[in-house]
């Protein structure tokens, strides 16, 4: 039976030059599906790589209780002493609390690519930030000085922005305000912004509420500490989380959208790939009427006959994969992505992984199969007789 399947496989494969036009319409059509998926698949998953790279188990956020985000939540002064003081909070080398109280505001600027306007957030910070976060590094410059209308810029935003480098000013509510150095952050949504001192920006707006507080535990274990100490002391209405838990939760929405997206693209693409993988097959298969019957008359069984078309479709589904995955790599890898409103951007690479790569082959191999099922079992049942006479 295998020398059978061999056979007949390798007579079938060797006329597909013969039936290049038909067969290159699988070829493209699920390299398109290919492409498609997972360029939308590698930007949802940057995306949260990124988001939650700003994430740390040993660092836990502070919020309005009720509060879904940032910009929703705003913390009082006598709220934000009471936060600093409580249990479990580790301490910088002059003995204060490692926690940043932080004002976050918006600027609209030039993109560098298409010069559209897009939004930037600007982090007001306390000074103790690098001892809160320190994956915080000044890698051009000098960092920004307390009390000066001074700016630091993350590195993604200094390559995705217009006039945002070192000596440039930036325009604010109150007037204009000098870059004085970038920082790096290990490529998270922080670095997509500004940071300054917060007691400044705070003032420039004319506000007096933060809008959360970000603390660095004296380990991950003093976190049940830290969290029953706040949402039970009767002076404070506040939300307590691991900052990995945020910005995991803050991310669900982004993939929420990619993934209909990507769902959707997928079910049409992929229904048209199959369609087009029937139709190749079926015509591949009444071409070849005479030989199937003809083999099937000297003793071949139905299994070869079978065989042979679930190759050739899934070898013309792995050329699509090749040629899809190929496309998006060379077009995506490494592309960097600007995502965002008015309230702020997040500036991403994209990453075309081995890992979605090999997705993709696996689902080509699945249009493939499913495409060349249906003609490879009417092959088989193909009558001999009527098949002789019919050609």
């Amino acid at each position: 039976m295998l020398k059978q399947i061999a056979s007949v496989t390798t007579m079938n494969l060797r006329s597909v030059p013969q039936r290049l036009g038909s067969s290159s319409v699988i070829v493209v059509g699920i390299a398109g599906v290919v492409a498609v998926l997972l360029s939308l698949f590698a930007l949802t998953r940057s995306l949260s790589g990124a988001v939650l790279a700003t994430g740390s188990p040993d660092r836990v956020i502070v919020l309005r209780a009720g509060a879904t985000g940032e910009f929703s939540s705003t913390l009082l002064v006598d709220a934000v002493a009471t936060i600093k003081d409580a249990p479990g909070i580790a301490r910088t080398d002059d003995g204060k609390p490692a926690a940043t109280a932080d004002f976050v505001a918006a600027v609209n600027l030039l993109r560098k690519e298409d010069g559209a306007r897009a939004g930037l957030a600007v982090r007001g910070v306390d000074p103790s930030v690098m001892a809160v976060r320190p994956e915080i590094k000044i890698v051009s410059g000098r960092s920004f000085t307390p009390g000066l209308r001074e700016l630091i810029v993350g590195r993604s935003a200094l390559g995705e922005f217009q006039n945002v480098a070192i000596g440039d000013e930036v325009l604010l509510r109150d007037g204009r305000w000098t870059v004085v150095g970038v920082f790096e952050s290990g490529a998270d949504a922080n670095e997509s912004g500004f940071m300054t001192d917060s007691a400044t920006l705070l003032s420039a707006y004319q506000r007096t509420a933060v809008n959360s507080v970000t603390v660095r535990l004296t380990s991950p274990d003093a976190y049940e500490t830290l969290k029953t100490a706040l949402t039970t002391n009767p002076t404070l209405s506040v939300s307590v989380e691991r900052e990995t838990d945020f910005y995991r939760r803050q991310s669900q929405e982004a993939n929420q959208i990619f993934g209909l997206v990507g769902i959707a693209v997928g079910v049409f693409m992929g229904l048209g790939a199959i369609f087009a993988a029937l139709n190749t097959m079926y015509s591949a298969v009444s071409a070849r009427a005479r030989e199937i019957a003809t083999l099937r008359a000297i003793g071949f069984g139905a299994t070869g006959v079978i065989a042979s078309v679930l190759v050739e479709a899934l070898i013309l589904a792995l050329i699509g994969a090749v040629v899809g995955a190929a496309i998006s790599w060379l077009l995506f890898n490494g592309n960097t992505v600007n995502l965002g409103d008015s309230t702020g951007s997040i500036v991403f690479k994209m990453q075309v992984t081995p890992a979605l790569l090999l997705l993709g082959v696996l689902l080509a191999c699945s249009v493939g199969l499913i495409g060349g099922l249906l003609p490879a079992l009417r092959a088989a049942r193909l009558p001999v007789a009527t098949a002789l006479r019919a050609v």
